[in-house]
């Protein structure tokens, strides 16, 4: 590539991220994020972001310098990503520059975040005239990205998990804290080393960034002998081996809402409810290949159900038991799914979306309507929805009066997290069951076409009824657990951006892939669920990630193998030929 090609490709890179950068800032973004550090004292999680475009920019800018490969570029390289990082760091420069030190800037009149604040972010403290020191940033940010790039694989490989990891434990570092103190006074001075009250301390940095490394360079210098070594066991030893690590795995979960408190057993049982669901619409949708866009619909009727049965208020039908509730909710919602399994039978592709979508539209319109008030409480919903309990009821003596538990009652969110982790391990065995089985079989034909699977002979009406109503059971399990842990339902709580989730997590997780469903889950609903303090900006985190998935990794984080034959066909064939 010639030289001005080089500066100029470096310039619309530099361009690009920079106007990413200002928008970030105007909405707000990078004022937000900078109430948390990365390491504390030094680096907020704000400015991480913005050295982090122009670390992009620079990247990206000196990548095209070295393809085709041949002989050393390293010059270019540098060249390139110097370039596009000044000129990303340029454009924060001219903002600082139109936002000025006054105490009511002029552009705030326009955008509300360009707020004396920010200014003095993007001047990292100095404070006034110092334009100059995005500029220099940038630069240099740019500079190590392109050095970045010039690393051998071997290096780079370490030194990405190990920023990954540090972010990662900065992000949750008040977690992580809090987990730790609660295992008494000698953790708790751990925690103090490792953890401020904002982000992870400079010791504590140096320690997982050194550490990642020195893991991941033994692991590639040691990992496939010791995997090999591993595979060489005897069958006692192998199953051996497995059993301690179930075992090691089960006293973790067991002990985790012990010492991890309320918030985190609720995140944990909000991940579980949408693995159901995502197991549920993975029968439908990534076994059978039948879009359901109004699959909230079947987690409603879980959810109501259980309230009409428990609830003691005035929309209370009956006082029995969540564990007799529960199964009557899942056949209830098993039948939905039948009923909703027949008028969609002859409808493909994109008109069965609407179809479905339209199914659980009409459900939360009528849950939540005055028509229907006396039956499902309408815009009042259903309260005083009974929580487990592992002994006896006393008999009731009023409808509006709650039966007391004579035994252990299972009303915290430490409790609940057993009965929903226990629930989705239960449904992802089954899942798994179904899938290896004649009838997962029959599914992942009709999703390749109909057509042929019925020439094979594949009852299409039997197996597609079939996917409905056991993905409907699953999400109506789910929606019965949901009601309990929250006491009460409301037609408000099922909108149909909890469908859009479920469809997400399932791609996002892997196509048809059990393990991708709970990867899925915990990247799309744990995580956001734990970064509740910008939360204003969860839905653009979402949706970037959307978007970067798709781009980067369409198959998903734990794609099954039919769906990686199919995406990566052309890369299968090459290495087969070679």
């Amino acid at each position: 590539m010639k030289k001005e090609n080089i500066i100029w490709s470096a310039v619309k890179t530099g361009l690009i991220f920079g106007v990413i950068t200002i928008f970030l800032s105007f909405v707000g973004m990078v004022e937000v994020f900078s109430k948390r550090d990365v390491v504390e004292h030094v680096i907020t999680l704000g400015q991480f972001v913005l050295l982090a475009a122009a670390f992009a920019s620079g990247l990206i800018s000196s990548r095209g310098t070295l393809n085709p490969p041949g002989q050393n570029k390293s010059l270019p390289a540098l060249t390139a990503g110097l370039v596009a990082g000044l000129v990303t760091g340029t454009l924060l420069g001219l903002l600082v520059f139109a936002i000025g030190d006054s105490a009511e800037p002029a552009l705030r009149k326009i955008f509300l975040n360009a707020s004396p604040s920010l200014y003095q972010l993007l001047t990292i403290g100095k404070g006034a005239g110092n334009y100059w020191v995005m500029p220099t940033v940038g630069a240099i940010s740019g500079l190590l990205g392109a050095a970045y790039l010039l690393l051998p694989e071997l290096l780079r490989r370490p030194i990405n998990r190990a920023l990954l990891v540090v972010v990662f434990m900065a992000l949750f570092s008040g977690l992580f804290r809090v987990v730790f103190i609660n295992q008494g006074p000698g953790m708790e001075v751990v925690a103090k080393f490792l953890f401020g009250q904002t982000g992870l301390t400079v010791a504590g940095t140096l320690i997982f960034f050194i550490g990642v490394i020195l893991i991941a360079l033994f692991w590639n210098y040691r990992g496939e002998q010791i995997q090999s070594g591993v595979a060489r066991l005897p069958k006692s030893g192998q199953v051996s081996l497995r059993v301690a690590t179930i075992a090691l795995i089960a006293f973790v979960a067991l002990g985790l809402p012990l010492v991890s408190g309320p918030f985190i057993a609720q995140v944990i049982v909000t991940v579980a409810l949408f693995i159901l669901m995502g197991l549920g619409l993975n029968i439908t949708l990534g076994f059978a290949g039948l879009l359901d866009l109004g699959f909230v619909a079947f987690y409603a009727i879980g959810a109501y159900t259980v309230g009409l049965l428990t609830s003691y208020g005035p929309f209370g039908l009956q006082h029995i038991p969540f564990w007799v509730a529960v199964p009557i909710a899942v056949l209830v919602a098993m039948g939905a799914g039948f009923m909703l399994g027949l008028p969609v039978l002859g409808v493909r592709g994109d008109y069965l979306a609407i179809a479905t979508l339209g199914f659980g539209e009409i459900i939360r319109l009528l849950a939540g309507s005055d028509f229907l008030a006396p039956f499902f409480g309408g815009p009042q919903g259903i309260i005083g929805i009974q929580k487990p309990c592992l002994g006896t009821l006393e008999p009731f003596l009023k409808v509006d009066v709650p039966r007391v538990c004579n035994g252990i009652e299972l009303g915290k969110p430490q409790d609940i997290y057993y009965i929903a982790v226990a629930s989705a391990l239960l449904i992802a065995f089954v899942a798994w069951r179904l899938r290896e089985s004649r009838l997962g079989r029959a599914w992942m034909a009709i999703r390749e076409d109909e057509d042929v699977a019925e020439a094979l002979g594949v009852n299409l009406i039997q197996t597609k009824l079939l996917a409905y109503m056991l993905g409907a059971a699953m999400a109506g399990l789910g929606g019965a657990i949901f009601a309990t842990l929250i006491g009460s339902i409301f037609a408000t709580s099922m909108q149909l951006l909890v469908s859009i989730n479920v469809v997400s997590l399932i791609i996002v997780g892997g196509m048809g892939s059990i393990p991708g469903v709970i990867v899925g889950a915990i990247a799309l609903i744990g995580l956001p669920e734990l970064l509740r303090e910008v939360s204003e900006f969860r839905y653009l985190l979402y949706g970037m990630t959307l978007i970067i998935m798709m781009l980067a990794k369409p198959e998903g984080l734990w794609p099954s193998q039919a769906t990686l034959r199919e995406l990566h066909h052309s890369d299968v064939k090459a290495e087969t030929k070679a």
